[in-house]
């Protein structure tokens, strides 16, 4: 196993420094909008899909609208075989380029077209297709958090809660796997499955913080905790896990495992979700090295933070089209090959 490709970490703090977060809201005022927002959803048939990581103010108003909350899979899949004809995408950017190569035939809206994703931003198309042409040995797989222009390049997408099973279906046909762009995930599958695999050396600003650096204080302080580990996260991480997993398999571990207390190392917006699935449980968020160290995120993506109540309304009341997502159809033909795989893989 090897990373063969840096990734310029520049380009991605660059545009970490251009992220504006919304103001906090007063909760009437939340009220309000949540309200306003509902009835904008209601009245023009249109439906929200957030995911775990946004605001739970989100997230609680796609559910109370009959929308949906979930992983990127599970968010992909749902927008796919909705009735919906317009369909506001809440999270970031290529979950909504997805979700519009998916179903070309819908209105596919996003409140903030600005929110990427670091693993996105350090993974050019240019640079990825030079890389893979580099390898032509090898099944080009891309992990969800890739440009529509990065899938159309690739043979096969996967989310965290199919990589396992994806890689392990091609090492057993006897394939060379090429990796991008996270390499901690890439690492955590490669490990599991056993596969040759090439990777890309990008990460996750927000996982890639987790550390277990003041884990031991935590433990004193809840002796009875499981931790509970997203695959993008370092390898000390994973290797001091109860369970490691994608958002929707944390959550199902969180109802599985027998502990009270639940030390989590993902983004702290799946707490909405697993307050739900174990409303008895006590949720710690996971130390990052924010305590003292360099923390750029401490547990929450930035980008997902630019989504808020205000900006769904925006969406929904523009009619110049100015948050409508559009992918160049040869590369929409392209990416739905590799994510039409996606979306069919059955383990």
């Amino acid at each position: 196993m090897t990373a063969d490709y840096v990734v310029n970490k520049q380009i991605v703090k660059d545009y970490l420094d251009r992220v504006q977060l919304p103001d906090p809201i007063p909760e009437d005022q939340n009220k309000a909008l949540m309200d306003q927002a509902a009835d904008l959803l209601n009245g023009k048939g249109a439906k929200l899909v957030a995911h775990y990581y946004v605001d739970e103010t989100i997230q609680a108003l796609a559910e109370s609208t009959g929308g949906y909350v979930s992983d990127s899979l599970d968010m992909a899949r749902w927008g796919q075989q909705s009735d919906a004809q317009t369909l506001v995408v809440a999270g970031v950017s290529f979950m909504g380029e997805t979700s519009k190569i998916l179903s070309p035939e819908k209105n596919i809206l996003m409140p903030e077209l600005a929110a990427t994703c670091s693993l996105d931003i350090g993974c050019e198309a240019g640079e990825y297709r030079a890389w893979r042409q580099a390898h032509p040995d090898r099944v080009a797989v891309v992990y969800a958090n890739t440009s529509a222009a990065v899938k159309a390049e690739a043979d096969w997408v996967v989310t965290s809660s199919i990589a396992l099973e994806v890689v392990a279906h091609l090492h057993a046909q006897g394939q060379k796997v090429l990796w991008a762009p996270d390499k901690h995930l890439g690492r955590y599958v490669q490990q599991q499955t056993g596969a040759d695999m090439v990777l890309w050396d990008g990460a996750c600003i927000v996982h890639e913080e987790f550390r277990t650096r003041d884990l031991g204080s935590l433990r004193t302080l809840y002796p009875e905790a499981a931790i509970l580990v997203h695959p993008e996260s370092p390898q000390e991480m994973v290797d001091v896990a109860d369970a490691v997993g994608s958002t929707k398999q944390l959550i199902d571990a969180a109802r599985q495992l027998a502990h009270p207390q639940l030390i989590v190392a993902t983004d702290q917006g799946i707490f909405f979700k697993m307050r739900q699935a174990v409303p008895e449980k006590t949720l710690i968020a996971a130390p990052t090295r924010g305590a003292g160290g360099d923390c750029k995120s401490c547990a929450h993506c930035p980008w997902m933070g630019m989504n808020s109540l205000q900006k769904i309304i925006d969406c929904l009341s523009d009619e110049q089209g100015r948050y409508q997502i559009h992918v160049p159809e040869p590369i929409a033909q392209a990416a739905r090959v590799s994510l039409g795989r996606m979306v069919s893989f059955q383990a």
